[in-house]
């Protein structure tokens, strides 16, 4: 798996996602801290309120962001929103008001919106082969995983001797890190394309439209439910397993969370071999499988007598983690072989924006519904959510589906080329 990092330009794009990841950690911890110094028992609420700011900065402004830097090159729209992400991190310790921090983390998700689907659609073209690009991946979700768990640790140790408010000089020094890295990366060049000679509209909206023509990526965006449906009920309701149900102290949260990362982890190592004996069909509809069986174990779980359960709790959570990653992991395989080099942009960005706009159902669902109705018919509820789009998932996605060229017919507007390449897709 480290041989791609032999790769003089991924290694330092590699190390710019690391840096900033780990940067964005540190923000997470430091926000919730100054949510609470600038609301004191209202923090819950401006920090619920800032999540939901993030996400429809996510859904309604990636596609509108990326049509509109189009026509930059690559390597400056990165450095760019680098540099935003900075210089809001920078600003964030002055904030005085909660509406700033909504305005602030506005800003900031939109630079994030910005570099995250420009990052990743880069990376099949600085790493053409296959073998070489589903090694990235698996890194890519190992360093997910690992920000997890070390940047909360950072958080800790830092705060021993260190204010708060110094966090945001680590989230600044990562961004700005993240920012130097792809500057001294030797970014391939994109030849002018056809695309961005297109309307606004037609440019916002080419990724879904590429989605809705191609019967893998329609089976994905069904994935993409089947994941926020898990994803979020260990997110939200993680602690109240923990500490209401199974009456365990607070470190056994960590504990627990823990688990859901390592479960993910592992198939990330692994990936590379399974994907090659497998293919993508196999495994990522495997864990689309056991995800809603997972879930309702997690039903299961509040039912019993308080204070029991806990072991199954971290067999359920590194299960469920372990699935998701079957289908996060090679997911961007599936992008790559649905675009060319001109639409891949709008692809990747297409998929940032839908997957994120899932959890605007499945977080709601998983906090409100667990808090009115209880933990098991909220877990049961993301359940049968996970259910119907892994359905959903198996009847988009046949054993033999039809080319790409083929799914994309009738494509070209514009003027434009179709949007997909002539490939034989992979099972």
């Amino acid at each position: 798996m480290l041989s791609v990092l032999g790769n003089t330009t991924y290694r330092r794009l590699f190390a710019a996602q690391v840096v900033a990841l780990i940067g964005t950690g540190l923000l997470t911890v430091a926000l919730g801290l100054l949510a609470y110094d600038r609301a004191g028992g209202n923090a819950g609420a401006v920090l619920g309120t800032a999540l939901t700011v993030k996400m429809f900065a996510y859904v309604g402004l990636a596609p509108v962001i990326n049509a509109l830097a189009a026509r930059w090159p690559t390597k400056r729209v990165l450095i760019g929103a680098d540099m935003v992400r900075a210089a809001m991190a920078l600003s964030l310790p002055f904030i005085t008001d909660a509406w700033q921090i909504y305005v602030a983390v506005f800003l900031l998700q939109s630079a994030s919106a910005t570099f995250t689907p420009a990052f990743q659609s880069l990376i099949p073209t600085v790493l053409p082969d296959e073998r070489d690009y589903t090694r990235a991946l698996s890194l890519s979700r190992l360093a997910y995983d690992l920000e997890t768990l070390a940047s909360p640790a950072i958080a800790a140790l830092l705060l021993t001797v260190l204010d708060y408010g110094n966090l945001f000089l680590g989230t600044v020094f990562g961004f700005l890190s993240s920012a130097a890295m792809v500057a001294i990366s030797a970014l391939p060049k994109r030849a002018p394309a056809a695309v961005p000679q297109a309307s606004l509209w037609h440019r916002t909206t080419l990724g879904a439209r590429i989605f809705w023509r191609n019967r893998r990526l329609r089976s994905l965006l069904a994935l993409n439910l089947v994941v926020a449906a898990p994803t979020a009920l260990v997110l939200v309701n993680t602690v109240v397993y923990v500490r209401e149900v199974l009456l365990r102290p607070d470190t056994d949260l960590a504990l627990a969370l823990a688990c859901f990362g390592m479960g993910s982890m592992t198939v990330a190592l692994s990936a590379p071999r399974v994907l090659d004996r497998f293919g993508d069909r196999a495994v990522m509809l495997a864990g689309a499988a056991v995800i809603p069986i997972a879930l309702a174990g997690a039903a299961a779980l509040s039912l019993g007598p308080a204070g029991s359960g806990w072991w199954l709790l971290l067999g359920l959570w590194l299960l469920l983690g372990a699935a998701c990653a079957a289908i996060l992991t090679p997911s961007p395989r599936l992008l790559r072989d649905a675009s060319t080099e001109d639409t891949r942009p709008y692809v990747f960005t297409a998929q940032f924006s839908l997957s994120h706009a899932c959890y605007i159902l499945t977080y709601p669902l998983a906090g409100w519904a667990g808090a009115a109705a209880g933990l098991d018919r909220a877990a049961m509820a993301l359940a049968i959510v996970a259910i119907i789009a892994s359905a959903g998932a198996f009847l988009s996605w046949p054993r033999h589906a039809d080319t790409p060229a083929t799914e994309a017919a009738g494509e070209e507007q514009h003027g434009e080329q179709p949007a997909l390449r002539r490939t034989t897709p992979r099972p």
